[in-house]
C-alpha cells in the first residue's frame, strides 16, 4: 500500500507539472494520503514506505531513501459506542457497514443515518448522496429489497423498514428450512424410517424428501 500510495502521489504530481497547472518553480502542493478500510481482518500493512527497506539503512543512506506514510481508517476498530459519539454521516455509514451481516442491527444503523442526515444543515444534498451509496451497498449485500422507488431515506425510511424487515424474515425462513433439511438428510442417513414418516416429522412435502433421498444417493 505504500508503494501505491507513492505512485499515485507521483501520477498526481506529474499530471499537474504534465497539464501546467502548476511549474516546478512554484512548488508541489501538500498531499494527504488516507486508506479507507473496511475488510473483517484487522490491517496488518506498513504505514510507511521506509518501515518497509530492510535492512535499515546505514545512517549515510537513511536521509535519500524515500518516505511515504498514509493516515489509515480501520473501520472494525470503531466500537458502536465510539461511533454513536461522532454524529456525522461518515460514522452513519461506518455504522451501517459494520451491521452488514445483522438484520436488526442493519435497521438500527439506518434509522440513526437518517437522523444524522435530518439533523445536518446540508441534508438535502447529504440525503441524496447517502440514499445512492446506501441502494448500492444493499445490492452487493444481495438484500431482497425493493430499491426502485428508495429516493430519499429521509422520506422513505419506512418503506425501507418495512423492505428491511421482510428481508430479515425471509432469510430466517430460509434459514429454518435449511435447518429441517438437514435433519431430513440425517434421518434419510440413518436408513430407518421410510420417506412418509421423515415427511411428517419434519414436515416437509414427501416430494421434498424424495427429491432429498436421490441427492444423497448422488
Amino acid at each position: 500500500m505504500p508503494v501505491r500510495l507513492m505512485h499515485y502521489a507521483a501520477c498526481f504530481y506529474s499530471e499537474l507539472l504534465k497539464q501546467k497547472v502548476i511549474t516546478p518553480g512554484q512548488g508541489l502542493p501538500p498531499v494527504f494520503p488516507v486508506v479507507l478500510y473496511n475488510g473483517s481482518d484487522r490491517w496488518t500493512a506498513s504505514l510507511d514506505l521506509y518501515e518497509m527497506i530492510t535492512p535499515e539503512p546505514p545512517g549515510l543512506l537513511q536521509v535519500y531513501q524515500p518516505r511515504m506514510r498514509y493516515y489509515l481508517v480501520d473501520e472494525g476498530r470503531y466500537t458502536d459506542e465510539q461511533l454513536g459519539l461522532v454524529q456525522s454521516p461518515l460514522s452513519g455509514v461506518f455504522s451501517i457497514e459494520k451491521a452488514s451481516t445483522n438484520r436488526q442491527g442493519l435497521q438500527q444503523a439506518v434509522d440513526r443515518i437518517v437522523a444524522i442526515i435530518q439533523a445536518d444543515p446540508h441534508k438535502e444534498r447529504i440525503d441524496k448522496i447517502i440514499t445512492r451509496w446506501l441502494k448500492r451497498h444493499l445490492q452487493r449485500l444481495g438484500a431482497e429489497v425493493d430499491l426502485n422507488q428508495l429516493n430519499s431515506l429521509v422520506e422513505d425510511k419506512d418503506m425501507l423498514a418495512e423492505n428491511l424487515e421482510n428481508w430479515a424474515q425471509q432469510e430466517r425462513q430460509e434459514g429454518e428450512k435449511l435447518g429441517i433439511e438437514k435433519t431430513a438428510r440425517n434421518l434419510l442417513k440413518l436408513g430407518v424410517l421410510s420417506d412418509e414418516q421423515i415427511a411428517e416429522a419434519t414436515g416437509l412435502a414427501l416430494r421434498e424428501v424424495a427429491k432429498l433421498r436421490t441427492e444423497g444417493e448422488h
